[in-house]
């Protein structure tokens, strides 16, 4: 057996297969409509030869962390991972804490609400209540967004180190739509009025005609751990009704930061 920096030749073979492993399991993760992906599409968008990608999909199939749909052919994220992520979201305690105070804001504003957390350069939806409009938002729980375009995401930079927030740009600010923040020095400076204002907003900078409205949520510590939030269609969530909603959504970030123990 040889070994290379001093590790043996099989060791490192086998922590390139095992990264090469995730990276096929993260690629359909990160598919929010659950449509999966076509062994053509894995192996275009992961840059990979088809012997390797179905070499690397045998075990994840076996242990049903992916399966294939027989009648289409497309891989898509299996079963196991949704045992694994129902563990790790009934491990978070903010939840618990949160949950009647998303109820509570659904009910007096008629919106969805959201309660997300920070996973740099993005967000991650950790629970929802639905609005009992016809009408709503579809953000799954276990979704993911980009930090620098979401109203919870601006909330949560807008209290955290300069260079951390710097370090979540620079993965890329691509322009979502026409009102998107696309450069550092614009999102600064709006990082600053959700400061000195205490809420966030995004004015439909992560999709056309929706707008989110959001607040963060400190710990103990007084670290911005969470953030909370309500999203609607603009036509109903409209500019004038903004503050009213920032105020609903800041008393609720409040109030689920005083039960983590926050001083503020």
């Amino acid at each position: 057996m040889t070994e290379v920096d001093g590790k043996p030749a099989t060791a490192r073979n086998n922590s390139a297969s095992l990264r090469r492993a995730l990276t096929i399991l993260l690629h359909l993760g990160e598919d929010g409509r659950g449509r999966g992906a076509t062994l053509t599409e894995l192996t275009s968008g992961l840059s990979m030869n088809k012997s390797t990608v179905l070499r690397l999909l045998a075990p994840l199939c076996e242990v049903r962390l992916i399966e294939q749909d027989m009648r289409t052919g497309r891989y898509r994220l299996g079963s196991r991972t949704a045992q694994l992520g129902h563990v790790y979201l009934d491990g978070l305690d903010l939840r618990d804490t949160a949950h009647d105070v998303l109820e509570r804001l659904v009910s007096d504003t008629g919106e969805t609400s959201y309660l997300v957390i920070p996973d740099l350069p993005d967000i991650v939806y950790v629970d929802k209540i639905e609005s009992p409009q016809a009408v709503r938002m579809h953000s799954p729980v276990g979704s993911r967004r980009p930090a620098y375009c979401t109203g919870v995401g601006k909330a949560l930079l807008a209290h955290t180190d300069v260079e951390a927030v710097d370090a979540a740009l620079a993965h890329g600010m691509p322009r979502r739509t026409p009102h998107t923040l696309a450069t550092p020095d614009a999102l600064h400076t709006d990082l600053a009025v959700i400061r000195s204002r205490g809420y966030a907003v995004d004015d439909m900078e992560n999709e056309p005609d929706v707008r989110c409205v959001a607040a963060p949520v400190f710990d103990h510590a007084g670290a911005a751990v969470c953030a909370v939030s309500v999203s609607g269609p603009a036509t109903r969530i409209t500019s004038d009704r903004v503050p009213a909603l920032g105020s609903l959504v800041s008393a609720a970030a409040a109030e689920i930061s005083q039960r983590l123990g926050a001083a503020r």
